[in-house]
């Protein structure tokens, strides 16, 4: 089961130990740059470790980009031994529990729908994106 932990001292080592297949490494951030970078903006950001059971196969970080205003996913990758098992789709549900958590519905939907350059999916047709996230939004208030 992929949950979403918190990066603390006890676990941080393992998103150090995580690893990319080299032709993805100029387009993603290794989680030591990331927690640098989330030490620095730690008032916006809230780095996650994403565990299959014990397990550490990933790692998220959620930003609350005050200039905005609006919550995005700023950096986000899975282990290169985990890769092509669900794991980043099962842990961008939960990324969305966590915005969801805050409150800020609206700002979710802008963010994912526009997909500005760069983006983490900006390869996710954006329609189709835009129906998945009214329909877990709305699955998610017939369930609260």
């Amino acid at each position: 089961m992929i949950t979403l932990k918190k990066i603390t001292e006890e676990n941080f080592i393992d998103a150090f130990n995580l690893k990319l297949d080299p032709k993805q490494e100029e387009y993603v951030s290794h989680p030591i740059r990331s927690l640098a970078q989330a030490y620095v903006y730690r008032e916006q950001c809230q780095p996650f470790g994403i565990f299959n059971d014990e397990k550490m196969v990933g790692y998220v970080m959620v930003i609350y980009d005050y200039d905005i205003p609006e919550y995005d996913i700023w950096h986000m990758m899975i282990d290169m031994d985990s890769q092509g098992k669900g794991y980043g789709s099962a842990a961008l549900d939960k990324v969305l529990d966590y915005i969801k958590s805050k409150g800020d519905r609206e700002s979710i939907i802008q963010v994912m729908s526009l997909k500005p350059a760069g983006y983490l999916l900006k390869s996710v047709d954006k329609n189709g994106l835009r129906e998945a996230l009214a329909a877990f939004f709305a699955k998610q208030m017939a369930t609260n």
